[in-house]
């Protein structure tokens, strides 16, 4: 008889006055079963310093059902934000965040959950990032900190840091994505009618007027369309630029206005995200897939994949292709035994 594979256990670290928004991407990501569409078994526990229930704004609560001592047994710790920013957390929670890391235990903190992970001095001398109109406030309270102008998310030394409100939820599908598969952060991401990701290096907004019409940006709409159907041509952006009927410069300003990052490097992000479907779903070869996603040849391929996911497109099917397959940790991301 074939036992079930373990469930990937994940730590919600609750503290009075976290925020209810965090909690709640964090137990939608992993605290759904969605076994039946392909999405591996999560174990998402509630934990906190004693019992009683967590309060949160707005008159909630959230109610623990493990303590502190649980956490060796995850393998992924989340950090929500709290409402008050800078409010000191406790400190048995900041020392056990320090012992999970010196275990190795990856931890992940969402928008202004970067302010725990400071208090407890895990972004000394790291890359970090959180809400936008927080970056100045977390680098004046915590001055070794490396935070980062723009992005949506960043890793540092199996740190995890988001920016705010969505961005959590695109650091989320990322930690899935990386551990378990395009496909099972997609699966996901469409239960939650999100998009299945945004790249960490896009910028987190893009101050800009309010356009006197929506033509550029239907043009711009139909131009993404049309390059995600055929990502296996060429698709320069001087080509692109012509069907939006744009000049080269006009366009990638354009286009960097309403995506936040450039032509290039989105068409690259969806060739790497077709060939990771192509790879788990099909059996065409190797240099077949690369033809497919647009990479022109499995050398090209196979740099993008160890300069973006840290692999090969072979060692990416063999960990991912099929069900029951092994997954890969996000270091001290694992399943559980």
């Amino acid at each position: 008889m074939n036992r079930p594979a373990p469930a990937h256990r994940i730590a919600l670290l609750a503290f009075p006055g976290i925020r209810a928004f965090d909690v709640s991407v964090i137990t939608e990501v992993w605290g759904v079963d969605r076994t039946d569409r392909g999405v591996p078994a999560f174990e998402l526990r509630r934990v906190a310093a004693g019992p009683a229930p967590v309060p949160m704004r707005g008159g909630l609560a959230l109610t623990p059902d493990r303590t502190l001592a649980w956490l060796p047994r995850a393998g992924l710790i989340l950090v929500p934000g709290l409402d008050e920013h800078t409010a000191p957390a406790p400190e048995p929670v900041l020392a056990a965040l320090r012992r999970a890391h010196a275990r190795g235990t990856a931890i992940a903190a969402l928008c202004g959950g970067a302010f725990t992970l400071a208090q407890a001095g895990l972004l000394d001398g790291r890359r970090a990032l959180t809400h936008w109109a927080l970056a100045d406030l977390l680098r004046a309270r915590h001055p070794r900190v490396r935070v980062e102008p723009d992005a949506l998310f960043v890793e540092d030394g199996n740190v995890w840091t988001s920016a705010g409100t969505a961005a959590g939820i695109d650091l989320c599908l990322h930690l899935v994505r990386t551990a378990h598969g395009a496909e099972a952060a997609a699966a996901i991401a469409r239960s939650m009618v999100t998009a299945p990701f945004r790249t960490g290096g896009q910028a987190q907004f893009v101050e800009r007027p309010t356009p006197r019409t929506d033509r550029g940006a239907d043009a711009l709409a139909d131009v993404r369309a049309y390059a995600l159907a055929h990502l296996d041509e060429p698709l320069g952006v001087a080509a692109l630029a012509a069907r939006a009927g744009m000049s080269p410069r006009s366009f990638a300003r354009n286009f960097a206005a309403a995506t936040g990052t450039t032509p290039l490097r989105w068409l690259l992000e969806h060739r790497i995200a077709a060939a990771q479907k192509l790879l788990e779903r099909t059996d065409l070869p190797v240099p077949e897939v690369a033809r497919r996603a647009g990479f022109g040849s499995e050398v090209t391929m196979r740099q993008h994949f160890a300069s973006r996911l840290g692999t090969s497109p072979r060692a990416y099917r063999a960990s991912f292709a099929g069900e029951g397959s092994n997954q890969v940790p996000i270091s001290g991301f694992a399943a559980s035994s």
